[in-house]
């Protein structure tokens, strides 16, 4: 219940630069691409990603899977070759008050605060090593200047 009036608030007011795949939802609920645009003024400017969401039998008490998927993972030194993404509202900082929406929002906000594209340093190790779903990574989250 709770994600379909998500996706009806998405669907019908989405945020800019944040657009929701419908077709695809419609095959199953509990997994959703959302297409992104890096904001006007940044270093992703003009650029479209993709982002996948996958809701546990918890959500919204327990946070989605959220990862970059498809061709284009944007450089960032907190966002991984693989596409997983380190921001703590997606591990140990969730609350059942955030949405898709706001998650969107946060990850646009988190490339357009990005000064330089790069990847972060421990990236071949990282994903060489870590587990196929980015939640059972234990996250440091130690860099708040990037």
């Amino acid at each position: 219940k709770r994600l379909q009036k998500e996706l009806l608030a998405l669907t019908k007011d989405p945020p800019v630069g944040v657009k929701v795949n419908t077709d695809e939802i419609t095959k199953k609920l509990s997994e959703w691409t959302v297409d992104i645009e890096g904001a006007q003024g940044t270093v992703f400017e003009g650029e479209r990603f993709q982002l996948q969401f996958k809701f546990g039998s918890r959500y919204p008490f327990d946070s989605p899977q959220v990862m970059f998927i498809g061709p284009n993972i944007p450089l960032h030194p907190h966002v991984y070759s693989n596409g997983h993404i380190c921001l703590s509202i997606l591990t140990d900082d969730w609350s059942p008050a955030l949405s898709v929406q706001s998650v969107c929002l946060s990850v646009v906000s988190m490339l357009s605060s990005c000064k330089e594209k790069k990847r972060p340093p421990d990236n071949a190790l990282y994903v060489k090593t870590c587990s196929k779903n980015p939640k059972k990574t234990r996250w440091w989250y130690h860099d708040d200047s990037v």
